[in-house]
């Protein structure tokens, strides 16, 4: 698959991958946000397995979001000039490496505690017990900080959108041709 360079828009792969990880990203902090919020039982163990089967979803499409980009997915020109350029690169940067951390993170939680995914398939615990708690803070300190970056980086989407009216939201969007 080759990408479409004929508008100004991203490619429609790199547009899906990247709304793709919004949509697990979202869905995976409600679901860890939520889930001991019931009681321990089914309701609680089917919304972890859900968030660990999401998670290792949210893995597959960061590793296709990579090849498809050092392959061929389409680079824009900077949207921006100098330092706001550096800024939003920056950004892009931090949200992978936080994304990659979180997903790391969690794949090392289900490890060290052991886990049974849906009842179906177990995962034996391996690892340090003492271990769990502080890979769960730094799982969910991860995935807050990907919350904060996230909105931050759709807030200057909007501002580009609104405020500035330059047409970079439309590049993360498909177009409507006929």
């Amino acid at each position: 698959m080759t990408p479409d360079l004929t508008d100004g828009r991203y490619d429609r792969m790199t547009i899906a991958l990247h709304w793709t990880t919004a949509a697990l990203v979202a869905a995976l902090w409600i679901l860890g946000q939520t889930a001991d919020l019931f009681p321990r039982g089914p309701m609680r163990t089917g919304m972890w397995s859900v968030h660990v089967t999401l998670g290792l979803a949210l893995a597959a499409v960061l590793v296709a979001r990579l090849a498809w980009r050092v392959g061929p997915g389409k680079a824009l020109p900077a949207a921006d000039p100098g330092l706001l350029h550096l800024i939003a690169k920056g950004t892009h940067y931090l949200l992978y490496l936080l994304l990659a951390l979180a997903v790391g993170l969690g794949i090392a939680n289900a490890f060290v505690r052991g886990f049974s995914l849906f009842g179906l398939w177990s995962l034996p615990q391996i690892g340090d017990a003492a271990l769990r708690r502080p890979i769960n803070e730094l799982h969910e300190l991860a995935a807050n900080a990907i919350m904060v970056v996230a909105l931050i980086h759709a807030g200057a989407a909007l501002v580009h959108h609104y405020l500035w009216r330059d047409g970079v939201l439309q590049r993360m969007t498909l177009s409507r041709r006929g």
